[in-house]
């Protein structure tokens, strides 16, 4: 990565009028369904009717993330130019749109080489809501998926004055907002960097150390265990996937523990963390397995997540484990037919050695319950069926309470993350059932995502567990208006939410 500094942007809110604000650029969402512009009159004036011709020709009619954008020409304006993004239908304005939008703005900036660029919250939406999600929709410009590029070839530097106008809004309600949504968007930044780094670079141990060094940072407490440390805690199916590789795992686990919190809750943050997976003895094919440096993106997105409830002061206890490990076929590997012991006593027969996110996050999971959590949920790029499923846009759920399941929805929800929660109840245990250890680890590809999470509950005693599978939306394949090719830090967000919200 390169170790060229680079200055961080300032983001603030302001109530002025947006006449007022001088900026470079200023972006005005404009919605889809008859937006009249009402609360800018003379806006059209202002632009010498080049906004008026743009709307009355069809040029620009509000559809999600079109863009018009037009000189200023003072007339008490103090921005040079006014931008008109489209931000689609009113009624969908949620925190998904809302933030995607403000990162369209955030790379229309960075195209133009803007240094200061505004955006406007429009009258008629949640002001808390709207702030929040623009705040980490501007910060998604600032990550560098070319970090690797010589300095020429790399994407012009992102806007280093953001402003986000609410006019005549509650300051205090302006502000706290903008801080959370900007702490927010640092963190998901935070999970893409670490996904987006080579699996030569990002090796286990320098996975562990990162993240230790970010959580230091955060004042999380911080525990990093080494293989001996590992092995005496009896975590066969961690130390199993990693026997074939030359790099050792790790173990990292991350405390958050407000003074005053009560005991109980504690919630319990698992992320798979596979630096690199080539499949094993049960190899995967060579097209795509350079994709392969992202399956630790759930040990990221709880990493990243854990910095963030610290920043934002969550009230409860939060414990995170994160398995760090490579998947090599290396002639100390695991082979299909092997008998491994997890450190909860029970007993794996392997049947794919390319099925070993199940296995680390297994131990893992039973860690965390030592370590006192009640409530738990695991993130992981698990299986290529839940995205056979539910496609590249939406994450898989899964749990074991229906009320957690609908806890974790929720929060997906509020935060802008889509999820979809698939049943695993009924004959998919019988699925899991071995002739010679107390279950297998793959089933083969029908219900390939459900059997996955069904080998997870195996590991989880008698307390709400949810299990996200974002084997699908971890990664962008093609560039979109408010997102780059490359990692997307999901389920940072949702696991934020969860975290700052009433647990039941």
């Amino acid at each position: 990565m390169s170790d060229e500094k680079s200055t961080p942007a300032v983001c603030r809110g302001a109530t002025t009028r947006a006449q007022d604000v001088a900026v470079d650029v200023l972006f005005v969402p404009v919605f889809q369904d008859d937006d009249r512009l009402e609360d800018l009159p003379d806006l059209d004036d202002a632009s010498s009717g080049e906004v008026g011709r743009a709307r009355g020709r069809g040029e620009f009619r509000g559809r999600p993330f079109e863009l018009f954008l037009t000189p200023l020409a003072g007339r008490g304006w103090k921005a040079k130019r006014v931008a008109l993004v489209g931000a689609g239908l009113r009624r969908d304005a949620d925190a998904e749109r809302l933030r995607r939008v403000a990162a369209a703005c955030a790379y229309t900036a960075q195209l133009r080489a803007v240094d200061s660029l505004a955006v406007l919250i429009r009258r008629g939406v949640d002001l808390a809501l709207a702030a929040r999600a623009t705040a980490d929709g501007l910060c998604a410009a600032e990550f560098d998926g070319g970090s690797y590029k010589r300095p020429e070839d790399r994407a012009n530097r992102p806007a280093l004055q953001l402003t986000i106008v609410a006019p005549g809004a509650d300051a205090g309600v302006l502000s706290a907002s903008v801080n959370r949504g900007r702490v927010i968007g640092d963190a998901v930044n935070f999970a893409r960097s670490l996904a987006n780094e080579p699996p030569n670079v990002l090796t286990p141990r320098e996975f562990a150390a990162r993240v230790a060094a970010a959580a230091t940072e955060a004042g999380l407490g911080v525990d990093v265990l080494d293989e001996v440390r590992i092995r005496d805690l009896k975590m066969a199916l961690l130390l199993g996937v990693s026997q074939g590789s030359a790099e050792p795992p790790r173990l990292v686990v991350l405390r958050h523990e407000p003074k005053g919190a009560a005991a109980t809750p504690v919630l319990g943050l698992v992320g798979k963390g596979v630096t690199f997976d080539t499949g094993g003895i049960s190899i995967k094919p060579a097209d795509g397995m350079d994709r392969m440096k992202d399956d630790m993106s759930g040990g990221a997105a709880v990493a990243a997540a854990m910095r963030a409830l610290a920043a934002l002061g969550s009230p409860h206890r939060v414990v995170a484990v994160i398995p760090m490990t490579e998947n090599m076929p290396g002639g100390t590997a695991i082979r299909p037919g092997d008998v491994l012991t997890g450190a909860s006593g029970k007993t794996v027969e392997i049947i794919n050695t390319d099925a070993e996110g199940r296995l680390i996050l297994g131990d893992a999971l039973w860690y965390a319950q030592t370590l006192g959590a009640t409530h738990l949920v695991d993130v992981a790029t698990l299986t290529g069926a839940c995205t056979i499923a539910l496609g590249k846009s939406v994450s898989g759920l899964f749990g074991s309470s229906s009320s957690w399941v609908d806890t974790v929805h929720a929060a997906a929800t509020r935060a802008g993350d889509r999820v979809w929660p698939l049943p695993i109840d009924g004959e998919y245990r019988e699925l899991l059932r071995s002739e010679i250890a107390d279950m297998v680890n793959s089933t083969g590809r029908p219900a390939g995502a459900i059997t996955a999470a069904c080998f997870l509950r195996e590991f989880v005693d008698d307390r709400p567990w949810a299990h996200l599978d974002i084997a699908g939306t971890a990664w962008q394949d093609d560039r979109k208006p408010y997102q780059q090719k490359g990692p997307t830090g999901v389920a940072v967000r949702t696991l934020v939410e969860l975290g700052l919200s009433n647990l039941g």
